[in-house]
């Protein structure tokens, strides 16, 4: 479309300088051409930012899930537990993990950027939640993996003991204020907020993928 009008008028100015008029575009063509290219512009930008954001959140769910990956493998090493012997509600250890998998950075605390991963251990070592910042759409993805039910695991997001019900039944599945405390893998997201695994998304629907986040 642009590029037929542009040609209309420079035939238009090819056939002024043949009878020896002034070459040149008048303001009202000159008006167009910029009324297309504010069109093509405000098409444009708008389908760039939810590509990259898309491209930024698929980002951010790659290193959650490598990171999870690292974490089980690490929980099976240490005999079904992600607590270091003796160490309390310690994390097998940031340094172990990052040995693993030296592309991530795994922290206790808030992430801001790419890159890093949150993560906290249920105070009985049965669950891990971590958590992965994408910047572009300000969206805080979580994974939460239970070995077996977390009773009574009072730490960080794991605010509550596990009272019973079956996955995806009643207590144990997850809440605004609490992480799902029974066994298996739950996945949820927040956006703006705080991103970290010491608090759960602030409205939650934790499900089995991403999609049903």
């Amino acid at each position: 479309m642009y590029s037929t009008v542009m040609n209309r008028l420079q035939d238009r100015r090819d056939a002024a300088a043949d009878l020896g008029e002034d070459a040149g575009f008048t303001l009202i063509e000159l008006m167009v051409v910029l009324l297309i290219l504010a069109i093509l512009l405000a098409i444009a930008i708008p389908t760039f930012l939810g590509v990259t954001g898309g491209a930024n959140d698929r980002a951010a769910q790659s290193n959650l899930n490598t990171a999870l990956t690292t974490a089980k493998s690490a929980e099976t090493q240490n005999g079904q537990s992600y607590n270091v012997a003796g160490g309390g509600s310690t994390i097998l250890s940031y340094s172990t993990l990052a040995s693993n998998e030296p592309s991530i950075t795994f922290t206790n605390v808030a992430v801001t950027g790419a890159g890093p991963v949150s993560a906290i251990v249920s105070t009985d070592g049965n669950g891990i939640i971590l958590a992965s910042f994408s910047k572009s759409t300000n969206t805080c993805w979580y994974a939460v993996d239970n070995i077996a039910p977390t009773a009574n695991a009072a730490n960080g997001a794991y605010t509550g003991a596990l009272v019973g019900g079956l996955p995806g039944v009643g207590a144990g599945v997850g809440s605004p204020t609490q992480a799902p405390t029974n066994q298996g893998d739950f996945y949820g997201k927040q956006t703006g907020g705080t991103c970290t695994a010491a608090a759960v998304p602030t409205a939650a629907t934790w499900g089995a993928t991403f999609s049903a986040a």
